[in-house]
């Protein structure tokens, strides 16, 4: 994801002072062949694809954060970008400051837009921190302009040491199950799951609960989207560049700008 990099916390949960926490590295992935095959027909409906190599029409989209504060959304749109998804909060404390301009100007440019949370597992529930994100995130709607909410779980980067929040595997994957289900409840919508596949295999015990239900959003900044986390056979997102010709992270869509117009509209 795009990155906060003002502030540096010395402890897992940090102060509540809005100040910006930044954004964990991405783990170096293992690059491979792209599964991929009709998208879950619970969500959504696409047909498959060919190999990422023959793949070079997908929808071109983003994601950012503060950092990137104001956008020209305009440029964006005649670069190509056609979706982004926009951080809203993290944990239970942090907002985004720019986040409501960000999230209306993406919209106003014609713009598909979604929000994200950043998980911050040993913080607080899952269920506390989605009830955050969905007060501050506009939540989602049936517009067909609007992505289902996001949720970013990966590498913690308030302690190094401790990529998984100090958590055991079944401890995360109840973590993430609380963040859902509130979503879900408040929406209508399962989550996206943002996450990379050293992270999931490693942290979550290599968890195969979320895969038919989720649609996954890959972090792999290599010239195919690689290895999977357990349970998905393709990715629905895919990002594959932290910088390009849009601000902030670089992704693409697994599929066709119609099938992503009918994502969003769930």
């Amino acid at each position: 994801m795009a990155r906060d990099h003002d502030h540096q916390p010395d402890a897992p949960r940090p102060p509540r002072a809005p100040q910006h926490p930044p954004r964990a590295r991405r783990r170096r992935l293992t690059a491979a062949s792209l599964a991929l095959g009709a998208l879950t027909a619970v969500l959504y409906t696409a047909v498959p694809e060919p190999p990422a190599a023959e793949a070079a029409g997908k929808p071109l989209g983003h994601d950012i954060s503060s950092h990137q504060g104001a956008v020209d959304w305009r440029d964006v749109r005649a670069k190509g970008g056609r979706f982004v998804y926009v951080k809203a909060t993290e944990s239970d404390w942090y907002r985004n400051p720019h986040f409501s301009r960000q999230y209306r100007g993406a919209r106003k440019a014609g713009i598909l837009r979604g929000a994200y949370h950043f998980g911050v597992p040993n913080a607080s529930s899952g269920t506390a921190q989605a009830r955050h994100f969905l007060r501050h995130s506009g939540g989602w709607k049936p517009d067909g302009r609007t992505l289902p909410p996001a949720l970013d779980i990966e590498h913690n980067p308030y302690h190094p040491q401790q990529a998984c929040f100090g958590m055991s595997g079944a401890a995360l994957v109840r973590w993430i199950r609380g963040f859902s289900n509130e979503v879900l409840r408040q929406t209508g919508r399962r989550p996206v799951i943002y996450t990379t596949a050293r992270w999931w295999n490693g942290c979550t015990g290599g968890s195969r609960a979320f895969a038919a239900t989720h649609p996954l959003w890959l972090a792999n900044w290599h010239s195919t989207p690689g290895k999977l986390p357990a349970g998905w056979a393709y990715p629905s997102f895919w990002q594959y560049a932290n910088h390009g010709a849009l601000p902030g992270d670089q992704n693409k869509w697994n599929g066709t700008a119609a099938q992503l117009r009918r994502f969003a509209r769930g």
